[in-house]
């Protein structure tokens, strides 16, 4: 079979989904901000910059690592922008790959993405959620993995009901995260501690500068926006609006980091920064005393629910279209035109994530465990979608790309360095989790030959 795109035609060799089971464009352009905002700000960035501040020494440089981690995910979301714009597709990164490098370099993303990334990042998330709520409400020895568990089948089943539910759920949780993160600004730009609540808090007693290690920590706060590539084909005002969607989306990212950043530092300082384990419930403390603790609970409990509810949205997406290009997997591929939403592949996500919160319920150090896992797949393929640019660019140079990334190849080649650091780094601060997560890839291809 030969499919043609934009006057050139690709040998494709899956099968074609009926056209009354693939994707209508109903999300808006300010529905798809405010997804990709949300998979972007989470907890994260209520614990990274505790870590940023001990490998910077200096708040000029500490602000200036951040500043420089939102300047290389703007020069990625460009590049995911040409790619986004030219070949719109509900696969994103999966269809990216499935044209550069053909059909058994995609599958064996799209079973990352399903085995490790996606349902990884949802489990991981989760149990941030089980964690907090069952310090107010606790029920057990499994109290954290209920809650968790509880939150995936929820958001799940609000998923399932139809993309309208899901983007309105989304932008409500948008709501109350970007309130909750503007008071915690106003609170450190505006409030004064006393000197007697401050002198409590630890200062870091030496600063290890590693400008290299703190760039990674800050670019994973920034990770996610790369999700925009899945919902490129179901924006209202079509794909070309995904420049803005992820530009906006980075900009805005950027400036609140910044601002959360600068608020620590005014009302704490960078060496009580650096000594924190957790600068978000440091600040309200000083601040606000027990009371200031419950609700930054809070605000992190709502900013890890709005990135659980991204997450489980453009994960599904992946799974869809691998269903509906491999017919073994059919039963992922079915999109329910009532609800405009992959049901099946909804389901698929919900029942895997489900068993890696069971399996984090027995192994306490599962969290870190999961983030060794999950993290040098995610750098891998990542770098594979960068390079991919290069590739398109030259196998399909008739393709209409109504947006073509600026300064080429200058900085797609920044952009591919940045993730092959990334990849480095991963590597070299993780230990069997990498292997386990090299052996589920390695299962994966087993599993390609096997349905052949």
């Amino acid at each position: 079979m030969k499919e043609e795109r934009n006057g050139s035609a690709i040998a494709t060799p899956f099968q074609q989904a009926p056209k009354n089971q693939t994707p209508r464009p109903l999300i808006r352009t300010i529905d798809a901000i405010a997804l990709v905002i949300g998979i972007i700000v989470g907890a994260g960035i209520f614990r990274t910059p505790s870590i940023v501040a001990a490998h910077t020494g200096s708040a000029e440089l500490f602000l200036c690592i951040w500043l420089l981690g939102g300047v290389i995910s703007l020069v990625g979301a460009l590049c995911y922008a040409e790619l986004s714009t030219t070949f719109p597709n509900t696969g994103g990164d999966y269809h990216f790959l499935m044209r550069a490098f053909g059909n058994r370099f995609a599958f064996l993303f799209a079973w990352a993405r399903l085995s490790i990334i996606q349902t990884g990042s949802i489990a991981l998330l989760a149990y941030i959620v089980g964690d907090y709520v069952s310090q107010l409400y606790p029920i057990g020895a499994y109290s954290s993995a209920l809650f968790a568990a509880l939150v995936v089948i929820t958001l799940t089943a609000i998923n399932m009901l139809g993309v309208r539910f899901g983007t309105g759920t989304q932008n409500l949780l948008f709501a109350v995260e970007f309130l909750g993160i503007l008071s915690v600004v106003l609170v450190g730009l505006f409030a004064h501690p006393s000197p007697e609540r401050l002198s409590v808090l630890p200062l870091a007693s030496e600063n290890n500068t590693s400008i290299g290690l703190a760039l990674v920590f800050v670019l994973l706060t920034f990770g996610g926006w790369n999700e925009a590539g899945y919902i490129s084909a179901e924006l209202k005002a079509g794909s070309r609006k995904m420049v803005w969607v992820l530009a906006i989306s980075i900009l805005a990212t950027t400036m609140l980091y910044l601002l959360v950043n600068w608020a620590f530092l005014h009302a704490l300082g960078i060496e009580r920064i650096a000594a924190s384990d957790a600068v978000g419930i440091d600040l309200m403390r000083v601040t606000f005393g027990e009371a200031g603790v419950f609700l930054i609970g809070i605000l992190v409990v709502m900013a890890t629910l709005t990135s659980i509810n991204a997450t489980i949205f453009t994960g599904a997406r992946t799974n869809y279209a691998v269903g509906r290009d491999f017919k073994v997997l059919s039963g992922l591929g079915k999109w329910n035109l009532k609800t405009s939403s992959p049901i099946n592949a909804l389901m698929v996500q919900c029942v895997i994530a489900l068993a890696l919160i069971g399996l984090g319920a027995f192994t306490r150090d599962g969290f870190q465990s999961m983030v060794d896992f999950t993290a040098p797949v995610f750098w891998f393929f990542f770098l594979a979608t960068g390079i991919s640019l290069f590739v398109l660019r030259k196998r399909e140079p008739e393709a209409v790309r109504p947006f073509r990334v600026p300064l080429y190849p200058l900085t797609p080649i920044i952009f591919c360095g940045a993730c092959a650091y990334l990849l480095y780094s991963s590597l070299a601060y993780t230990g069997i989790g990498a292997l386990v997560g090299v052996a589920v890839l390695a299962l994966g291809m087993l599993f390609f030959f096997a349905i052949r």
